[in-house]
């Protein structure tokens, strides 16, 4: 097999390779010769999926680029005798999200602290990068990792949150000299894959925080049926029906751009607390709200959606939720394991990830209430900061 090596590359997607453009110029990007998309993963035979999975793959194979995975490094790194890094925190990224948007709200100094409640990695901060090496990671799928929309599009194979895990652990490994992680956490989709870097890797792995995710996305009716829903109006979109998905002889602003945004309305409908929304008034909510011929300043907010994403980037994506299920797997976990939830999540429900906490030995389970359900995901660290610091200190 060969090994990993840097991508000098610079790629241009149709989508750019930053969710937030004006941090782009702090991602890295690393290529991953051979690594095999798509398959199986025999948790606990780790020599089987070093570049990936069983029956997996590879993108070479279809014609395209090796596989490409991007991050941002922060902090102070501590190394071992052979000089490999032993005290790092990784933090995977959500559903739309990747380095970019992760640095954004919780890397000090940044827009998006406030939503966060404040900084959460930096010096001195939660996650102390006096004291830890920090690397936010991109997720196979979207952004600056390979996704469908580099020009393989529903061609690209059906990845799951295994392969994002993996491809990460190459980069870890073979780009970063990274010998031992002490944290991984996220949020969201971040969390879940939180769960298989523990199952993954039982001895690089001490310790996981997942905060807002599930270890079960394959079984969760509620789950399926949201991202269902949003996979359908996306291709109900006129366009994507009518060239079946293979749209990108088209200039971006005739791609399927309106189902895009009736797939986000549908998931954005029930991201915050349903008395919050009553709350806010139909004047604000109809900005999130999508119709095929809106009435004025309707669905406003959906516009940069439809800008920023492609359709097949996330048909893949939702598709990859159906591919991920650990359940029968917990027990297996020896990481240190901290689990943070909101009560009122609608999307991800708190009570099955409490059921997923009480499967893995040892570990502890924190939920809190808040109007912003599902996004206060973000702010989770602050808001039940005393038992994260706790947590914290156990590891060093």
């Amino acid at each position: 097999m060969k090994s990993a090596k840097p991508s000098t590359k610079s790629p241009k997607p149709i989508t750019r390779l930053s969710g937030v453009k004006p941090l782009g110029r702090l991602k890295r990007y690393f290529s991953v010769p051979d690594f095999k998309l798509g398959g199986r993963y025999p948790i606990g035979d780790e020599a089987r999926y070093e570049f990936g999975a069983d029956n997996g793959t590879t993108l070479e194979s279809l014609g395209a680029e090796p596989l490409r995975t991007a991050y941002i490094a922060v902090g102070t790194p501590q190394r071992d005798e052979q000089g490999r890094i032993t005290n790092a925190v990784i933090v995977s990224s959500y559903y739309a999200g990747d380095a970019a948007w992760g640095y954004y709200y919780w890397y000090e100094g940044q827009d998006g602290n406030d939503f966060a409640l404040g900084p959460i990695v930096g010096p001195g901060r939660i996650i102390d990068t006096d004291r830890y090496y920090v690397v936010f990671l991109d997720a196979l799928g979207l952004w600056g990792a390979s996704k469908p929309s580099d020009g393989l599009g529903l061609k690209f194979p059906r990845y799951s949150l295994f392969d994002c895990v993996q491809a990460n652990y190459r980069l870890l490994k073979d780009e970063l000299n990274i010998g031992k992680v002490a944290l991984a956490t996220g949020f969201s989709m971040g969390a879940i894959q939180s769960y298989a870097w523990a199952l993954l890797h039982p001895d690089y792995v001490a310790a996981i925080m997942p905060i807002g995710g599930s270890a079960s996305t394959k079984t969760d009716p509620v789950l399926r049926w949201l991202f269902g829903l949003m996979t359908a109006a996306m291709e109900s979109d006129p366009v994507w029906r009518a060239t079946s998905g293979e749209y990108y002889h088209l200039p971006k602003k005739q791609h399927p751009n309106q189902g895009m945004m009736f797939g986000w309305s549908i998931l954005l409908h029930t991201g915050l607390d349903l008395d919050f929304r009553v709350e806010q008034g139909w004047e604000e909510a109809r900005k999130e709200v999508f119709a095929w011929t809106p009435e004025r300043n309707q669905g406003a907010l959906l516009r940069e959606k439809g800008r920023d994403y492609d359709v097949n980037d996330l048909l893949v994506r939702n598709s990859s939720q159906s591919l991920f299920d650990v359940d029968e797997f917990l027990s297996r976990i020896k990481a240190r394991t901290l689990v943070v939830h909101v009560k009122n999540d609608l999307w991800l429900r708190a009570s099955l990830a409490e059921k997923s906490a009480a499967r893995i030995p040892g570990a502890r389970y924190v939920a809190f209430d808040n109007p912003l359900a599902h996004y206060a995901v973000v702010r989770a660290p602050n808001v039940v900061r005393e038992e994260v610091m706790a947590f914290l200190k156990e590891l060093e």
